[in-house]
């Protein structure tokens, strides 16, 4: 029975035309997969489904997602994330099987919230690593998440008296109103790669969401392990926030918004 499958253009270029319609006609898609995005089980018989090509440095993986939950698409990654979720795959990963891993940066904690800056509430993300972020190609000693996301762009901020000037080419995706990724330039001017992927959208309250529409941009924060910690309640981390920023602990920017 054919598949409910897309294939995007994007997708099309890159795994060619005899494995796009292999896959239409059903002979390589699954019957049954856990979406890409949402992690819950579809079924490419009986919904629409999206082919989302993941592509390290020397490895893709093929995933597939629900298409109300992504479009169809080719996302670049690093290929150490890839080569983990490579690993992670179960028993089910013989050739032709569904592949359910997604490659995701699973050290990063987010926590979406509002923040009061100048009178106004602003839509924000604070990300605190679980564990110290050593610079690519050294030995892991130390903790250089700071001077990484400094080289980036980002701002180190004492105290928050004023928005964080925007980073432009970074992005908040936001797609069905929930947060799907941090987005930030690709390689060469290429496609925009995930910085940070969802393990499942996050979701996010009404006027967290109001605000970003309003201001079509996140503020986004970030600082070392053990500087904010999980939060219950806004006003706590606001608190926290401003305590990372005296102790000299805190970068931040504005990212535009993408999608919807």
């Amino acid at each position: 029975m054919p598949r409910m499958l897309d294939v995007s253009d994007e997708v099309r270029a890159e795994i060619g035309d005899e494995e796009a319609d292999r896959l239409l006609a059903g002979d390589n898609a699954p019957g049954s997969y856990d979406c890409t995005s949402c992690r819950t089980p579809g079924d490419s018989e009986q919904e629409r489904t999206s082919t989302v090509l993941f592509i390290g440095d020397e490895t893709a993986v093929l995933a597939f997602a629900h298409a109300s939950c992504l479009p169809s698409q080719v996302v670049q990654v690093t290929e150490e994330q890839l080569q983990g979720a490579v690993r992670s795959i179960s028993g089910d990963s013989a050739p032709g099987g569904p592949r359910k891993s997604v490659p995701e940066q699973a050290v990063l904690g987010v926590t979406s919230g509002l923040v009061l800056i100048a009178g106004e509430l602003h839509p924000a993300l604070v990300v605190e690593p679980t564990s110290p972020i050593a610079r690519p190609g050294t030995d892991g000693v130390g903790d250089d998440f700071l001077p990484l996301l400094i080289e980036q762009g980002f701002m180190p901020m004492t105290q928050l008296a004023a928005v964080p000037p925007v980073l432009h080419g970074w992005s908040v995706l936001l797609a069905v109103g929930q947060l799907h990724a941090v987005l930030q330039p690709g390689p060469n001017g290429g496609q925009p790669v995930a910085w940070w992927q969802a393990h499942q959208p996050l979701q996010v309250t009404d006027g967290w969401r109001a605000a970003a529409n309003k201001h079509q941009q996140v503020l986004m924060f970030a600082a070392p392990v053990g500087s904010i910690g999980r939060q219950p309640r806004e006003d706590l981390l606001r608190d926290a926030i401003d305590k990372a920023a005296a102790n000299g602990k805190l970068v931040a920017a504005a990212l535009p918004l993408a999608g919807v």
